[in-house]
């Protein structure tokens, strides 16, 4: 892989994911932001050239573009040490990232999305209806990967993989949704477990 273009929200978790994967693996990548709240993804030229769904964060390498967030830090950490040995380790970090898009990013990072980039008074009936319920989802999400902490200071297999940067991508700015983090502290370790890494690159915005 070389010339990898990263199509990107500088401000999404998801973008984010990309970056920090990229950083720890010293992966060099041009970044193209878009401003998702001013609809520069839904442009024309964007849905005919990058991504006919209109979506970021987008990996472009070469002519091929990738989509889906997780796939695309498999795609680029694919051989490295931020996949573990073993196919049962491997297929434990790919459910950790499959619940993250499942269980995690839908409650945390819409309610993030809403709360710091939209505003609430800014938001349809039908999705302050959503809060509620997306709140209870995300509590009981802080709290299973709190338990899970308990007893390792990683998610996968006793070392840094791509299940944690998956995870930190959202869980560390729950804050930006009204989470209390605190409440957590076996998160806030593996928190700060992660931030003092070499390689570590802080989220823009």
């Amino acid at each position: 892989m070389s010339g990898l273009i990263l199509h990107e929200d500088p401000r999404s978790g998801n973008c984010y994911k990309i970056r920090l994967t990229a950083a720890h693996l010293k992966l060099p990548l041009e970044r193209r932001s878009y401003d998702i709240m001013k609809g520069e993804t839904r442009t024309p030229e964007f849905l005919s050239n990058i991504s006919a769904n209109g979506r970021i964060p987008v990996l472009q390498d070469g002519d091929r573009f990738l989509t889906e967030s997780n796939a695309i830090c498999f795609y680029i950490a694919n051989g490295s040490d931020l996949i573990p040995d073993g196919h049962y380790d491997q297929a434990d970090m790919l459910r950790w990232m499959f619940w993250e898009q499942y269980n995690h990013e839908p409650t945390i990072a819409t309610l993030r999305f809403w709360m710091r980039f939209v505003g609430l008074e800014a938001l349809t009936d039908a999705q302050r209806m959503q809060i509620s319920p997306k709140r209870e989802m995300g509590l009981a999400a802080l709290d299973l990967m709190d338990k899970h902490l308990a007893e390792r200071k990683w998610f996968v297999a006793d070392k840094f993989s791509l299940a944690d940067i998956a995870l930190f991508a959202y869980t560390h700015v729950a804050d930006e949704a009204n989470f209390d983090l605190e409440a957590y502290p076996e998160i806030v370790r593996w928190m700060e477990r992660i931030m003092v890494m070499p390689k570590h690159v802080e989220l823009d915005g």
